[in-house]
């Protein structure tokens, strides 16, 4: 990626100045950087992919509530802090893309931005995160196909029937990953016996507070597949117990 931060200068005043709309990670990587290979546990180097969120994806938790800068420059503008909780108090969790070390040999990482609008990204210097976790997993989920498929090194390795929500209160599509995981949530039926928040964000969800988009059982298993909620995505108990035991923190989640 890199030459990031060198396109992302190189189209100057213009992109930097968006400091509350970044822009997106598809749009910031450099062709052709190479990724970094999944045992690779070196200190970061240059300008190198560090997940390609489908077979290799790695994630961090933040150690501090540093700036969230739009470029991997201290001067760039911020638009965020790093949060260290989610909103239900578990440790926050930040997808990392791309890595990049600057003209003073300071590492940068760009993430992947939790909250709404939904899709951003930034750069945070390394120093202010954890130590990169690597998932080989992802989750794709089908809202035309009602359908839930979890993914290992590329391979299928699960598949499940899925209710979404309905029009007026759609689950909104897009790249998102697995925040936190929670067991018996709420002490009751309603959510099954697991379920995952995630990184994707609705005007209303069946996830406490609303806002937060969850993948969680269900106390209604009859409206599966269908289109029965607020945004959050049910699945049959059985299933939801299924995935909780091959679905780790930090898998992506691509939403058709």
């Amino acid at each position: 990626m890199p030459r990031v931060g060198l396109l992302a200068l190189a189209a100057a005043s213009s992109v930097l100045a968006v400091a509350a709309a970044p822009a997106p990670a598809a749009t910031l990587r450099a062709p052709g950087a190479a990724l970094r290979a999944p045992g690779d546990t070196s200190p970061l180097r240059g300008d190198e992919l560090l997940s390609n969120e489908k077979t290799v994806t790695r994630w961090v938790n933040p150690v501090s509530r540093a700036r969230i800068r739009v470029a991997p420059f201290t001067h760039a503008p911020a638009f965020a802090h790093l949060h260290l909780l989610t909103e239900d108090g578990r440790p926050e969790i930040y997808l990392a893309l791309e890595s990049h070390v600057d003209g003073r040999n300071r590492a940068w990482i760009h993430l992947r931005v939790p909250g709404r609008p939904n899709g951003r990204t930034g750069w945070v210097l390394a120093q202010s995160l954890s130590e990169l976790h690597l998932v080989r997993t992802k989750l794709r989920i089908n809202r035309r196909t009602l359908k839930a498929t979890l993914f290992k090194d590329g391979n299928l390795v699960w598949q499940a029937d899925i209710g979404v929500g309905k029009a007026s209160t759609p689950t909104p599509p897009g790249l998102f990953w697995v925040r936190e995981r929670l067991r018996n949530l709420g002490g009751g039926g309603l959510y099954g016996p697991w379920a995952f928040g995630t990184a994707d964000y609705s005007v209303l969800s069946d996830w406490p507070g609303g806002g937060v988009i969850g993948i969680h059982g269900t106390n209604e298993p009859q409206l599966i597949p269908g289109r029965p909620s607020h945004g959050c995505i049910r699945m049959r108990n059985v299933n939801i117990s299924q995935l909780a035991r091959i679905m780790p923190l930090g898998t992506p989640v691509e939403i058709l």
